[in-house]
Order: structure tokens, then C-alpha cells, then sequence
């Protein structure tokens, strides 16, 4: 992978993971630190799992 490649998966990630993780807490009901860390890890698997089905579906 050259550096663009890098950095456009990069950015496709990190939009994945912030908008999985406001869903998480808009969905919540307490915010506190628990759940923030909780809710930042399962984004951030979710985010690499949607990351890896789009590359899977378009070949890329």
C-alpha cells in the first residue's frame, strides 16, 4: 500500500468509528466513564468490521 492508500483507509475508519460512537451514545441512557470506554471499543471493532466487509464487497 502506498501512503495515500494508508491514509484514505485511515479516514474511512475513523468516520466509521465517530459515527458508530455517537450512535453508541445517543443509544445509552448513563454516560460515565464505563461506558465511554466500552462504547469507544466496540465502535472502533465495528468500524474495522464495516471496513473490512465494503473492501471484501468491492474488490479493493
Amino acid at each position: 500500500m502506498d501512503r495515500r492508500t494508508t491514509l484514505l483507509a485511515t479516514a474511512e475508519f475513523l468516520a466509521w468509528w465517530a459515527a458508530l460512537a455517537v450512535l453508541w451514545l445517543i443509544l445509552i441512557t448513563a454516560v460515565d466513564t464505563l461506558e465511554l470506554a466500552v462504547g469507544a471499543a466496540v465502535a472502533g471493532v465495528a468500524a474495522l468490521a464495516a471496513v473490512a466487509a465494503r473492501r471484501a464487497v468491492t474488490g479493493r
